[in-house]
C-alpha cells in the first residue's frame, strides 16, 4: 500500500492529509502552525492525521510533500532578515525600477565594475579587490546576499567569480540571477535574486522542521514541496531556491480545488490566516502567470500560477484607515481568542482591567509576543532599544501598554514586527466569528472583550465604533465579505481587461462596492446595482465556510465548498507531479557566427541548424537533470524552438535570435521507486 501525507504550513494552521493516489483523500487533520518552532506544529499535524488511521504503518507512507504560504506570507508582510544586493555593471537607476528600492529599504546596495554585452562580451573587467573591500563591510549588517549583472543571462561568469568571493570572505548564503530566470530585464532578476536571498532562511527551517518529524516517527521516505505552479520539486532544490516557492500555497489550493471538484472552468478563492489569494480555471488546468508571479505590487520572474494576493485573511489586523472608515489587512496578528487561548491566564484579565477604566487608550486590547527566536549572533544584530524590547518578551507575551511604557519609543517594536521576529496581537476576523458563534476553538471570552474594547472606541469624536460587541463583529465580518466580493472582482477584471477597479476611476469602484453591499448598506440608494460572477465560485480554507456562501451569493454564482475545503492545500500538495524546464538562447553576434549562450559554456556556430541541434541538445539535458534534481522518474521532455527572423535586402530572411526550450514532466519518486 502506497499512502501520501500531504502537509500545508500556513500563516494560522498546519493541515494534513493522507493520500491514496486510487481512493483520494483517507483523512485529514489540522494543528496550530506555531512560527516560533514549526516542528511543533508541523509533528502534531501529522500525528492528528496518522493517529486517525491507527491501522496505518510508518513504512506505509512512500512521501511527504508540503506546500507553504510563507515565502508569499514574508514579501506581503515584509518579513525577511538584511539582504546584500550586489550590482555588477549597473547604474544606479536601477534601483528606480521593478520596486526593488522599495524592497531593498535600508538594506545595502553594492554597485560594482564589470558585466557584459547583449552578446556575451565582456564590458568592463570585474575588479576583484573592489568586490572583497565591499563585501567584507557588506557582510557585517547582512544575512544573505543576492548577486545581479548585467546581461549575465547571456554570460554569468562575473556572478559565478563574485559568489567564490563571497564564500571566500565570509560564507554567507548567496543568489545569483541567471540560476533563477533566463530573461533579459536586470532589475526584475535582481528583485527575484534579492527575494530568493531572504527566503532561504525561511525554507531552511521548514524544511528543517519537518525532516525533524520524519525522523521521529519514522517515516524513511522522499520530501517534496510545492513551487509556485503546482508541481513539485525536492527538498533539496527548494533549499537552492525558495524563491520559486512563492505562491506554493495558492498554486497547490488550486490543485487540490481542482482535484476535489467536478468544474473545468470556476474561480477558485482561498482564504487562509494572512492571505487571499484568486485562481482561475480554464478547461480544467490553472492559468499560469508567464510573466511571472505577482505578489504585493512585484513582479518576480518565478512562473507560477495566475494568482491575485490581497492581505486579507482570517487573522488579519482589523484597524481605521485614514477616513476612518474599517478595514482588515494587509498585516497579520494573532487573533485576541488564539492568545488567550494559549495563555489562558495573561489575556483575558488585561483586557477586563482595560474596559474597567472607562476611558479608551492607544494600545488598549494589543500585545506582543516573540514569533521566533533568534541566535547570539541574531540577538547581538539588535539595537539597544530593539533588545530591550527582546527581552522583555522573552518571558512570553506582553500587553503594549506595559511593553511601550513613558519612556519606550514604539519604532524599535515596529523594525522587530517588519523583521518577522515579533508579531502583535489583536482583534481580527477570526475573533468576530467567535463573537457571531460562527467558530469556537478558542477563547470566545477574549475575543467578546476584544469587540467591546472596539465598540466604545471613538470613529471620530462621540463617535463610538458600534453599539455593543455583537454589532462591531458583525460589521467586521461585513468589511470582510465586502473586501473578498472586491477581490475576486478586481481579479476577474485584470483577466478580462487587464484593469482593476482600484486602478481606474473612483467611481468604478463605489459602483462595485454599492454592488456588493447588502440590503443594510443599500437602504438609502437612490441606484442599485449587481453583478454577475460567469463561473461558479470555489471557496476553500479555514474560513471559506464563514464568508463565500455570502460572497457568492452577492456576485450572483453557485458556491462550490469541497469535502475538504479546509484541508484543500495538503490536498493539492500531494496531487501533483514534478516539472522542470531549461531555456537556452542563440543570438547572432554577426552575420557569420551564431552564438549558443549555455550557463556553463558560450560556443559559437556558423551553421545556424548546427547551434539548433546543439542548444537542443543542452535544454533537453538540462531539463532531464533539473527534473532528476527535482525528484523526478518516469519523465518525458517536451521541446518546443523559436526563431525570430527578419526580412533585409538580400533574397534570404535575417535571423535576429533563437531559443529552444525543454519541458520535462515526471511523478515524483516514491519510496518503493
Amino acid at each position: 500500500m502506497s499512502i501520501l501525507l500531504g502537509i500545508d504550513t500556513g500563516g494560522t494552521f498546519t493541515d494534513a492529509v493522507l493520500f491514496d493516489e486510487d481512493k483520494g483523500v483517507l483523512q485529514a487533520a489540522k494543528a496550530l502552525t506555531t512560527k516560533h518552532d514549526l516542528s511543533i506544529g508541523l509533528h502534531k499535524a501529522a500525528r492528528n492525521v496518522l493517529s486517525a488511521a491507527p491501522d496505518l504503518q510508518a513504512s506505509d507512507i512512500k512521501l511527504v510533500s508540503i506546500s507553504t504560504t510563507l515565502a508569499t506570507n514574508a514579501i506581503v508582510e515584509s518579513h525577511g532578515g538584511a539582504v546584500g544586493l550586489v550590482l555588477i555593471g549597473q547604474p544606479a537607476a536601477t534601483l528606480e525600477r521593478a520596486g526593488l528600492k522599495q524592497v531593498m529599504g535600508s538594506d545595502p546596495v553594492l554597485f560594482l565594475n564589470g558585466g557584459h554585452s547583449a552578446s556575451g562580451a565582456e564590458k568592463e573587467p570585474l575588479d576583484e579587490d573592489q568586490v572583497r573591500e565591499a563585501i567584507r563591510q557588506a557582510a557585517k549588517q547582512v544575512s544573505a546576499f543576492a548577486v545581479a549583472g548585467y546581461f549575465a543571462v547571456r554570460n554569468p561568469s562575473h556572478e559565478k567569480r563574485v559568489r567564490e568571493i563571497i564564500f571566500e570572505e565570509c560564507d554567507l548564503p548567496v543568489t545569483c540571477s541567471y540560476e533563477l530566470s533566463s530573461s533579459l530585464d536586470a532589475p526584475r532578476r535582481a528583485l527575484t535574486a534579492v527575494l530568493n536571498a531572504r527566503l532561504v532562511p525561511l525554507i531552511q527551517h521548514l524544511v528543517l522542521a519537518v525532516e525533524g518529524f520524519q525522523k521521529d516517527l519514522g517515516l524513511d521516505c522522499p520530501l517534496m514541496v510545492v513551487k509556485g505552479d503546482g508541481s513539485l520539486i525536492s527538498a533539496e532544490t527548494a533549499l537552492r531556491r525558495p524563491v520559486e516557492t512563492i505562491l506554493s500555497g495558492p498554486a497547490a489550493s488550486v490543485v487540490g480545488a481542482q482535484y476535489q471538484a467536478s468544474e473545468k472552468d470556476m474561480v477558485v478563492s482561498d482564504m487562509g490566516g494572512t492571505t487571499t489569494d484568486i485562481a482561475l480555471l480554464k478547461d480544467g488546468q490553472p492559468v499560469l502567470n508567464k510573466d511571472g508571479a505577482v505578489v504585493n505590487g512585484h513582479r518576480t520572474m518565478v512562473e507560477a500560477v495566475e494568482v491575485h494576493t490581497v492581505g486579507l485573511g482570517g487573522d488579519s489586523e482589523i484597524r481605521l484607515n485614514d477616513h476612518k472608515e474599517l478595514v482588515a489587512g494587509p498585516r497579520r496578528v494573532v487573533p485576541l481568542s488564539l492568545l488567550s487561548y494559549e495563555h489562558p491566564d495573561l489575556v483575558v484579565p488585561v483586557l477586563q482591567e482595560q474596559l474597567k477604566r472607562g476611558w479608551s487608550k492607544t494600545y488598549d486590547g494589543r500585545f506582543a509576543l516573540c514569533l521566533r527566536g533568534l541566535d547570539e549572533a541574531g540577538v547581538a544584530r539588535l539595537s539597544s532599544s530593539e533588545r530591550a524590547i527582546w527581552d522583555k518578551l522573552s518571558g512570553g507575551p506582553v500587553a503594549l501598554e506595559v511593553l511601550l511604557g513613558r519612556h519606550m519609543p514604539e519604532q524599535p517594536l515596529r523594525r522587530l514586527v517588519d523583521r518577522g521576529l515579533v508579531i502583535i496581537s489583536a482583534f481580527s476576523p477570526s475573533d468576530a466569528a467567535h463573537v457571531l458563534g460562527l467558530h469556537d476553538a478558542w477563547d470566545i471570552e477574549a475575543a467578546r472583550l476584544g469587540a467591546e474594547i472596539w465598540a466604545r472606541s471613538e470613529r471620530r469624536p462621540n463617535q463610538p465604533c458600534a453599539k455593543d460587541a455583537r454589532d462591531f463583529a458583525e460589521q467586521v465580518r461585513e468589511q470582510v465579505i465586502l473586501q473578498t466580493g472586491e477581490a475576486l472582482v478586481d481579479a476577474i477584471l485584470d483577466d478580462e481587461f487587464g484593469q482593476t477597479a482600484e486602478q481606474g476611476q473612483g467611481l468604478a469602484k463605489k459602483m462595485i462596492r454599492t454592488a456588493l453591499g447588502d440590503e443594510k448598506s443599500n437602504a438609502g440608494n437612490l441606484l442599485r446595482f449587481s453583478l454577475r460572477l460567469g463561473h461558479p465560485l470555489i471557496g476553500i480554507g479555514a474560513p471559506a465556510a464563514t464568508y463565500y456562501a455570502d460572497v457568492a451569493t452577492r456576485l450572483n454564482t453557485t458556491y462550490v465548498q469541497p469535502e475538504f475545503a479546509h484541508v484543500s492545500n495538503a490536498v493539492g500538495a500531494v496531487a501533483g507531479g514534478v516539472s522542470q524546464r531549461a531555456h537556452i538562447l542563440i543570438t547572432a553576434p554577426d552575420d557569420m557566427r551564431f552564438r549558443v549562450h549555455d550557463a556553463d559554456n558560450i560556443r559559437d556556430f556558423t551553421n545556424l541548424d548546427e547551434a539548433f541541434v546543439h542548444a537542443r541538445s543542452l535544454a533537453e539535458a538540462q531539463a532531464n537533470n533539473l527534473a532528476v534534481e527535482a525528484g523526478a522518474i518516469d519523465i518525458h521532455i517536451n521541446t518546443q524552438e523559436e526563431r525570430r527572423m527578419t526580412t533585409g535586402n538580400g533574397p534570404r530572411p535575417i535571423f535576429i535570435e533563437g531559443s529552444v526550450t525543454a519541458t520535462a514532466h515526471g511523478r515524483p519518486r516514491l519510496a518503493t521507486d
